[in-house]
């Protein structure tokens, strides 16, 4: 359902296209998208416009280019058929919406053939959308080709855009990150009765959809923590289990929240739990500790190697020197994956192009276990939203493989990790906005520390 738009959103838009025309001299055409059926034509999954198209129209229409130029917008969409209005109620015309906009001309999707002349565009990400696309300008555009000359031109100039967030998209990321807040605190609430994990994603997915508002990812709530990206939601909760909850909120205009909280089922963290998660606890505020302008993020996920080194070494998992662990990738075991990413109308912001958008020019990915998996290195500037999720997981395909086991024999005390065998998998991640000063956890209403955790599960 489109919904009325605001004077401040049109002027919004506005903004946002004449800063793009200013880095642009030729036209873009940037596409909405198209649904993709389940099963049969009918029945098609959730609708969601590309983030690209979404950023300069502001809302999700389906089925619908813009064609940008010199500051200006003209929307290219067909008004619906008669019978629609059986189906699916009245819907506004294609005029109502340019209105809604601030369009400056309204164009059946038939007549965009006749604009595409030096047209750059990015990639959809349906098949129907990109095969378009492809056949309009005459070459291939497809989302698992890099872009090239002005497509690349085209994309290093949104990028510049979307990386510092205006003040419309921080309301937009202040609404979904208040709903998130209010899903998990409701996901904990829900766990003293809950049977399966299912029953706590439900809780927290009820918030989110009374909010209006949809998952911004499929949402990962698990007893299996160790498994980073679980999407299974039948293990029962059995006292003992730990709960890991990476559940974010996508507001109606596209913008995206990221959150995860690790808790007890029973409300008390054990001993060795409760150790474990102090050190993740503190890996998360060290690095929130060191936001400020221009710090590197490769220096913030590595402050949290080494804080999460040092913490290992302390409770005799983990035997050497800190830095001298990190330097050969100790850590990996329990800390595979970054710290975190780039955050916006995307949950891994503007990913869908790769490394041009999470890695400063000139830079490519390392080649090490962990550090190769970090989906952000760049200096941090104000406006840029990140998220910071050190965790701690026993993965077995990692803990019980050889070779691993082989390299790293001597500083592993694999007896000592033994006796934390009910720590599969913690994670703590807030949503962190860069500031002139330092940093903002739009996230910072829901606690991190243990005894708060405990005492949200236990109502």
């Amino acid at each position: 359902m489109i919904q009325k738009t605001s004077s401040c959103l049109i002027e919004t838009l506005r903004d946002r296209r004449q800063r793009l025309a200013n880095l642009i001299d030729f036209p873009a055409i940037l596409w909405s998208g198209s649904s993709s059926p389940r099963n049969f034509p009918a029945n098609v999954f959730p609708f969601r416009a590309s983030s690209h198209f979404l950023y300069f129209a502001g809302l999700p229409l389906p089925n619908a280019a813009i064609r940008l130029a010199a500051g200006k917008l003209e929307l290219f969409m067909d008004d619906p058929q008669p019978e629609s209005a059986l189906w699916h109620g009245e819907t506004p015309h294609r005029e109502e919406i340019a209105q809604m906009i601030g369009a400056e001309a309204a164009r059946p999707m038939a007549e965009l053939e006749m604009w595409t002349e030096d047209a750059a565009t990015i990639a959809a990400q349906d098949a129907a959308t990109w095969t378009q696309q492809s056949q309009l300008l005459n070459r291939w555009v497809l989302p698992q080709k890099p872009p090239e000359g002005s497509d690349l031109e085209l994309a290093k100039a949104i990028i510049s855009l979307r990386l510092i967030h205006d003040d419309g998209a921080l309301a937009e990321l202040q609404k979904a990150a208040a709903v998130t807040v209010e899903a998990h605190k409701a996901g904990m609430a829900a766990t003293a009765s809950a049977k399966i994990e299912a029953e706590v994603r439900a809780a927290m997915e009820r918030v989110i959809i009374g909010n209006n508002m949809a998952t911004s990812y499929t949402s990962i709530v698990t007893v299996h923590g160790e498994v980073l990206h679980n999407e299974q939601y039948h293990h029962a909760l059995q006292p003992g289990d730990l709960v890991l909850a990476d559940v974010g909120a996508e507001t109606e205009m596209g913008w995206a929240a990221d959150v995860t909280r690790t808790w007890s089922v029973t409300g008390k963290f054990s001993s060795t739990q409760r150790h474990i998660y102090d050190i993740v606890l503190a890996a998360h505020d060290a690095c929130i500790a060191k936001i400020r302008p221009g710090v590197e993020y490769e220096d913030l996920h590595l402050l949290a190697c080494t804080v999460i080194a040092e913490g290992l070494v302390n409770l005799g998992i983990l035997q050497g020197n800190p830095q001298d662990l990190v330097e050969m990738d100790a850590h990996t075991l329990f800390f595979p994956h970054g710290i975190g990413h780039l955050l916006g109308l995307d949950v891994h912001d503007m990913e869908d192009l790769g490394d041009l958008a999470g890695y400063e020019e000139e830079r490519t990915r390392s080649n090490r276990f962990g550090l190769g998996y970090l989906r952000l290195n760049r200096p941090l500037r104000p406006g840029m939203l990140v998220t910071i999720e050190p965790g701690f997981y026993q993965v077995p395909a990692i803990l019980n493989d050889a070779n691993w086991r082989s390299k790293y024999q001597n500083v592993v005390n694999w007896e000592r990790l033994s006796q934390f065998a009910d720590v599969r998998g913690i994670r703590i991640e807030d949503d962190v906005l860069v500031t002139e000063q330092g940093s903002e956890v739009l996230t910072a209403a829901l606690p991190t520390q243990a005894s708060a955790v405990e005492n949200l599960v236990r109502g």
